[in-house]
C-alpha cells in the first residue's frame, strides 16, 4: 500500500523555517510542504540558493496573508570575500580568484558607516527581479544581456562584526526589496577592491525570526489596525454585506476584524465597506 504523503484535511498555520544554504527557496519549501503534510503552502521573499536563514511559510488560509505582514526591516549578516570576482557577485558563479590588498580597519568601519541611509543602486542580473515577464536570473543564465533598472535602498543600520583577510564580515538591515549583493558591491568599490558574497544569512523579517518552526498566531504580526464589529457576528458568517453602521471606525483604510475562532479583513472606501477576507479560521 503506498504512503499518503499529504493530508487531505485543510491546514492554517504561520512558522519561520529555516533555509540552508545550496537549496532553492522552492525546493526547500517542497521539503517543508512534506514535512507537515500539506500541499496548500506558499513562503515570502525569496532567498538566494547560497543563502541561508529566515523564510516566512503559511498554509491553508494563511497563505493570503503575506502582503499584510509586519516583514519589515529585514536583518542580514554578510561574508564579502575580497578578490574574487562573480556574475552573480556571489559564490554560485566565480569567475576569477586573486590576492586583494590587505585593508585597514578602521578605514573599512568609516566606509561601512557612510552606507547608512537611501543608496542609489543596481539589483544584481542574477536576481528574482521580473523584466517583461521573465525573473532576471533567468535571462541572465540564458545568456541573453539585461538591463536593470536603477533602485533605491534604505539602510538603517549596518556594522563591522569583524575583517579576518580576505573576509569581511557585516550585518545590515535594509527595507523590502533590498539586495545584499548589490549593497556588498557598493561597499566593494568605496574601498577599491573587488569581492564578493561568500556568505549571507538572514536573521530575521520585521517581527520574524526563527525560533524551531514555533506556531505563529498571524492577528499578532498583521500590520492592520483592528476595528470593532457592533452587529452580530453571524452576518460575517453569511458574508452578507456590511453596513458602515455596523464599524466602531468609519475612516477610510484597510482593517481586521477579530471574534474567537476566525478574523475578517475588510476595507472602508468612500463610506463602503468591502471584503479582502472573509472568516479566515485562528
Amino acid at each position: 500500500m503506498q504512503k499518503r504523503l499529504y493530508n487531505k484535511e485543510p491546514l492554517n498555520k504561520l512558522l519561520v523555517v529555516k533555509k540552508p544554504m545550496y537549496i532553492s527557496s522552492n525546493s526547500y519549501l517542497n521539503k517543508i510542504k512534506r514535512k507537515y503534510k500539506n500541499k496548500k503552502a506558499g513562503f515570502s521573499g525569496t532567498l538566494d540558493p547560497f543563502a541561508c536563514g529566515c523564510l516566512i511559510v503559511a498554509f491553508g488560509q494563511y497563505t493570503k496573508l503575506f502582503k499584510y505582514l509586519k516583514k519589515t526591516p529585514k536583518k542580514y549578516k554578510a561574508v564579502l570575500w575580497l578578490g574574487v570576482t562573480s556574475y552573480s557577485e556571489d559564490i554560485e558563479n566565480i569567475i576569477d580568484i586573486k590576492d586583494e590588498k590587505t585593508l585597514d580597519i578602521i578605514r573599512i568601519e568609516n566606509e561601512i558607516e557612510k552606507l547608512k541611509g537611501d543608496i542609489e543602486y543596481l539589483p544584481p542580473k542574477y536576481s528574482a527581479k521580473k523584466i517583461n515577464g521573465k525573473r532576471a536570473y533567468e535571462l541572465a543564465r540564458a545568456g541573453i544581456e539585461v538591463e536593470m533598472k536603477k533602485q533605491i535602498m534604505s539602510i538603517s543600520d549596518i556594522k563591522l562584526l569583524s575583517y579576518n583577510h580576505p573576509f569581511i564580515t557585516f550585518e545590515a538591515t535594509v527595507s523590502e526589496g533590498s539586495y545584499i549583493r548589490s549593497l556588498a558591491q557598493i561597499l566593494a568599490k568605496n574601498l577599491n577592491v573587488v569581492g564578493t558574497l561568500s556568505y549571507l544569512e538572514r536573521l530575521n523579517e520585521g517581527k520574524f525570526f526563527f525560533e524551531n518552526e514555533k506556531d505563529l498566531n498571524p492577528i499578532e504580526y498583521l500590520n492592520l489596525q483592528e476595528n470593532i464589529f457592533l452587529a452580530d457576528k453571524s452576518l460575517l458568517d453569511d458574508g452578507k454585506k456590511i453596513s458602515i453602521e455596523n464599524l466602531e471606525n468609519k475612516n477610510d483604510g484597510k482593517y481586521i476584524i477579530v471574534f474567537e475562532d476566525f478574523f475578517s479583513i475588510i476595507q472602508i472606501s468612500d463610506k463602503e465597506v468591502s471584503y479582502i477576507l472573509n472568516k479566515v479560521t485562528i
